[in-house]
């Protein structure tokens, strides 16, 4: 017993069985001074300890360790009593970006808390490796793993690895902001800022000021210099959402931007050099728009060099099911009541209804169910009315027959009943007489079908 107390007081031995772990360990102290630094830790981030030890973590990485979730970013100590677990990216000091499981808790001596310890895996080999496998279910906090969700993934990754300008088209509540903020997650830039801005949401009056700064006496009320999003957003990402919403002044001035990399604040005589990449987006159609002269033909140009379409929800309905199991589990984070599950027939339902307000609406719908609902299942009726008020009454029409008679599908049985249903696919799958699956299935690889589907929304 004397021989096992010596054995682990003894700190070198501790060091040698912390260096034997697979997971790497970097710890902290209230200053963000690195304390220590095992062998693992060294190997995935590509830091010796002679580069890290004894200086603030910051300091050290260049960026904070655990990206956006960095607790100690704040003038305040963190609570972390509790372990803290989640998935982030790091560059490193090669150049290589690594996705990393870590995990964080705080190292106290009875009450008093003395700094930090994080545990971390390289699962970047997993997360590839997965997403070849089409095994994944949600990609950098992005939920789905039907067809069109697994090429937004892949999409992701291919414009993340390069600077050039990206723009999202989607209909509204669809996560064009989350897509923006994978891509930036995975890029080069992830230490860097991400900088959310809704340009249909900032007063005309304030735009030119929101976006590229001003300085003192520029204008009443302007009692000190102000960087703008251009500038905040400095070797990170600046993300423009609504770009369609910005005044024809300011369309000038952010083409400026994207041909030189320069901004001026206003007030100023002088310009500002900026690195930030843009990402933007809109629900409406920008070539619509260049047409209408609403929005300036070049900077169109500029701005879709790399387009993304994201699918309406009513494009991908098998994602429904694990987008609601999502929501009901960050429901149980926010409350310590019970949360309820959704009943089959509740399912059905919001696979039979189209979704306008797409993702959003959908994530509304839970969270109203889950304070309608006084089971423990959720059923049709604890659904918004809209939910409620989906007919699943149709018709079986001749074409079932055909299907039942032989066993098959066909494409041109699929697409006539994807012109009766108005392209829904659930519909569509009951007038065929078979599965929703089995549907989904065939329009997988037909497709032809799947295309005239997408037409029909």
């Amino acid at each position: 017993m004397v021989y096992i107390d010596e054995f682990i007081s003894d700190r070198k031995t501790l060091e040698l069985v912390l260096d034997n772990l697979r997971d790497g360990i970097v710890a902290h102290d209230l200053d963000r001074r690195i304390i220590f630094f095992n062998r693992e830790a060294e190997k995935i981030t590509g830091f010796s300890k002679d580069d890290v030890m004894g200086k603030d973590c910051h300091e050290a990485f260049g960026a904070p360790f655990c990206g956006d979730r960095c607790s100690f970013c704040d003038d305040h100590y963190p609570d972390l009593k509790t372990r803290l677990d989640f998935p982030t990216t790091f560059i490193t000091r090669s150049g290589k970006l690594r996705h990393i499981e870590m995990s964080i808790t705080g190292i106290f001596d009875g009450e008093t808390f003395k700094g930090v310890i994080a545990s971390f895996r390289d699962m970047t080999e997993f997360t590839e490796l997965a997403a070849r496998a089409h095994e994944l279910s949600s990609f950098s906090g992005i939920i789905g793993k039907t067809s069109p969700m697994r090429q937004i993934f892949q999409q992701i990754v291919d414009v993340a690895k390069y600077d050039y300008p990206v723009h999202i088209h989607g209909e509204t509540g669809t996560g064009k902001e989350r897509v923006a903020a994978a891509i930036h997650s995975e890029s080069k830039r992830t230490q860097g800022p991400f900088v959310p801005v809704n340009c249909g949401a900032i007063p005309e009056g304030l735009v030119e000021s929101e976006l590229f700064g001003h300085v003192k006496g520029a204008f009443s009320g302007a009692v000190k210099d102000r960087k703008g999003r251009f500038e905040l957003a400095d070797n990170g990402t600046l993300f423009l959402d609504e770009v369609a919403e910005l005044p024809k002044q300011m369309q000038v001035k952010l083409l400026r931007f994207l041909q030189e990399g320069i901004v001026e604040r206003v007030g100023s005589e002088s310009t500002v050099k900026v690195d930030a990449r843009i990402i933007s987006a809109t629900n409406k159609d920008l070539t619509a728009e260049v047409k209408r002269g609403n929005f300036r033909q070049d900077l169109f140009y500029r701005l879709n060099v790399i387009p993304i379409n994201l699918p309406p929800l009513r494009a991908r309905r098998n994602d429904i099911p694990l987008l609601s199991a999502h929501f009901l589990k960050r429901a149980e984070k926010d409350t310590q009541n019970p949360i309820p599950t959704f009943s089959k027939d509740a399912i059905r339902a919001m696979m039979d209804y189209d979704w306008p307000g797409n993702v959003r609406e959908l994530q509304n719908a839970v969270q109203f169910a889950i304070v309608r609902c006084k089971s423990n299942e959720i059923m049709p009726m604890d659904l918004p009315m809209e939910l409620r008020n989906v007919s699943t009454n149709i018709p079986v029409s001749p074409i079932s027959e055909k299907q039942t008679t032989s066993g098959k599908l066909d494409l041109d049985s699929v697409i006539t009943a994807l012109e009766r249903t108005g392209g829904n696919k659930a519909k569509a799958a009951r007038e065929l007489n078979v599965g929703r699956a089995t549907l989904y299935r065939f329009l997988e690889k037909e497709t032809r079908a799947a295309d005239f589907a997408a037409t029909l929304k």
